[in-house]
């Protein structure tokens, strides 16, 4: 890192160094963020509620998009989205009465939201 650079140079040596740093965060919160995804994905399925168990077994990871900066992910029931609200949230019987919520989705999420600050934070100070 002991380079000699003139003054004219300083803008693009440091330029390229921001760039490096840049390229490094961005491969690190990319990482972080699928790390913390398959966490998610993991705690859905050990807090799902179990009858058969396909709807333990139904969670996915799904990468939305990608690019060199920036990747999206999303965490879904694969097929059996209709019932997840419904054991989310609770829902009305057909005689009457209602069926207890059985929150597994919003806790897991929480959880995975505060892994990623953490990931992120402990990648970037190195």
């Amino acid at each position: 890192m002991n380079e000699k650079v003139s003054i004219d140079g300083l803008r693009d040596a440091v330029m390229k160094g921001l760039q490096e740093y840049a390229d490094l965060a961005a491969d690190d919160m990319k990482d972080a963020v699928r790390d913390t995804a398959k966490s998610v994905r993991k705690d859905i399925q050990a807090n799902a509620p179990v009858r058969t168990g396909k709807y333990k077994k139904s969670w996915s990871v799904k990468t939305v998009s990608e690019s060199a900066d920036s990747i999206d992910m999303v965490v879904h029931s694969r097929n059996r989205y209709q019932i997840a609200h419904l054991l989310e949230h609770g829902h009305a019987k057909r005689g009457g009465g209602r069926v207890a919520a059985r929150p597994h989705i919003a806790p897991a999420e929480q959880a995975g939201n505060e892994k990623l600050v953490r990931e992120i934070e402990s990648k970037l100070k190195g």
